[in-house]
């Protein structure tokens, strides 16, 4: 790897839309209850992805965000997070 490309990595986060119905959360909600957690009032089910990229972050940000959208997210009905891991401090 040479001094200017460096190693770079992103957390995705991809959940239902607020709007949409997430039958698999609704599930898991009542699970929590009958399981001893009556308070629970919501659970919502996501897909959580890191990714690690080689380059310069100017150049493939705006790629992987198309790629969040093309590939890694239905936009109708999921909304999605794209987060750069370093500016986190993770």
């Amino acid at each position: 790897m040479s001094a200017d490309i460096q190693l770079m990595k992103f957390h995705v986060v991809v959940r239902p839309k607020a709007a949409v119905l997430d039958p698999q959360g609704a599930a898991v909600q009542e699970a929590m209850q009958h399981l001893g957690m009556p308070e629970v009032r919501s659970v919502r089910i996501g897909k959580y992805l890191e990714i690690e990229v080689e380059g310069d972050e100017a150049e493939f940000e705006p790629r992987l965000h198309q790629l969040c959208r093309d590939l890694l997210s239905n936009p109708v009905i999921e909304d999605y997070e794209l987060r750069n891991a370093e500016a986190q401090g993770a």
